[in-house]
């Protein structure tokens, strides 16, 4: 955007004010920014160890060299990036034009080739919809965007080729959907049954990464495009739902808190689908 000409008052630009769009994707970048450093500085470390940033995904996608990746709604591109580095053919769908921004800059200060498209994940072009990917895989805070989980399964089928896997790695419904916690440290941490596990309700929700974006000297938080709403699905409607697409189910697995503290020993925090094309 071209300087403000200093001769005229504040706010008598000549120039279109930004749109709520525009001001969504620049925040967005500055999040991912935020977070995780500029694409290089991101780069530095994934170069260090790109297998470390796919655990523990990287336990059910096993060898990834030579094979054909796609990551549905792939975010900022970091373990897509991670994939690359480990000599995998690694493509990108995500809705977001600041998501593609950071994930190109981060694939080419990586090194690597990644292709990412720009498109919600249910509108994906015919041309990779032909069943010419080894692996789909989608992860951590992605079901929950979607109010019915019959086209997202169906567009994981379309994408797999023949003997191909579909994996998916996402928060636990127990803890999403059934149980709230207090407390920061083992000795005072409380657990409470305080949810409906099936309730269908949709939530409305700020997007995952808001806590890590800039404030805003432009639109107001109501203009920009920043609530989602969600549907919490239960595992049971998840493993059916990935059934009926035709893919076979090959395991199901449910993870305690992978992290360093013991807080929420004993209760399932994430888990991970692993279902196959015949």
């Amino acid at each position: 955007m071209n300087e403000p000409n200093q001769n005229e008052p504040a706010g008598l630009h000549k120039e279109a004010a930004p749109t709520s769009e525009e001001l969504w994707n620049e925040d967005t970048y500055a999040a991912w920014t935020s977070r995780f450093g500029t694409p290089v500085e991101a780069a530095e470390k994934l170069l260090r160890d790109p297998a470390g940033k796919l655990y523990p995904l990287n336990t059910y996608l096993g060898e990834v060299k030579g094979r054909r990746i796609m990551n549905l709604m792939g975010s900022n591109g970091m373990k897509a990036v991670a994939l690359g580095l480990l000599g995998a053919e690694v493509t990108v769908a995500d809705f977001s034009e600041a998501n593609a921004r950071y994930a190109g800059e981060l694939a080419q200060a990586a090194g690597v080739q990644l292709d990412y498209i720009v498109s919600d994940v249910l509108e994906l072009p015919e041309a990779h919809l032909n069943g010419s990917y080894d692996t789909v895989f989608a992860e951590m805070g992605i079901v929950h965007y979607f109010t019915d989980l019959a086209p997202f399964m169906a567009t994981a089928y379309r994408l797999l080729a023949p003997g191909g896997t579909f994996v998916l790695r996402d928060f636990h419904p127990v803890t999403t959907k059934l149980i709230s916690s207090k407390g920061s440290t083992a000795k005072v941490r409380k657990h409470k049954v305080s949810g409906d596990y099936f309730d269908t309700a949709l939530e409305e929700k700020q997007v995952s990464y808001s806590k890590y974006m800039p404030s805003s000297g432009g639109a107001s938080e109501a203009d920009k495009p920043n609530v989602v709403y969600w549907r919490r699905w239960t595992l049971g409607e998840l493993v059916t739902a990935a059934a009926a697409s035709g893919l076979v189910i090959k395991e199901l697995v449910e993870e305690p808190n992978l992290s360093s503290d013991v807080y929420d020993k004993g209760i399932p925090k994430t888990f991970t689908l692993v279902a196959v094309k015949r």
